[in-house]
């Protein structure tokens, strides 16, 4: 920044210069950065990486988990007395289909 009486360097942000003692006119505040605007994230059923229902792709993508790691740990879980298996029903009911994850490759290309 530079005194508006003595054009001597002072630091920015300076009320006063510090070799004429001249005051510094005010420099309006920064605005503050625009908020942009990001969905809000939202539990949805794979339809492109699903097994059997697409609820552990759904529940993969939701907390950015492999899917595989989230079948597996369901897998485990359902070996453990309790409502496991009541609950992959519920969920597969109430959730709704959507896109997830990356697109299936499972498709081979035609040349």
């Amino acid at each position: 920044m530079t005194c508006a009486t003595c054009q001597k360097d002072i630091a920015a942000g300076s009320k006063f210069c510090y070799s004429c003692g001249a005051k510094q006119p005010e420099t309006p505040a920064a605005a503050p950065s625009p908020a942009y605007y990001t969905p809000r994230k939202r539990f949805v059923r794979s339809t492109n990486d699903r097994k059997v229902a697409g609820v552990c792709a759904g529940v993969a993508d939701y907390f950015d988990m492999d899917p595989t790691l989230v079948r597996i740990l369901w897998a485990l879980a359902t070996l453990i007395p309790g409502p496991n298996v009541l609950a992959y029903i519920v969920i597969w009911i109430a959730a709704d289909e959507g896109p997830t994850g990356m697109a299936s490759t499972s498709a081979t290309a035609v040349s």
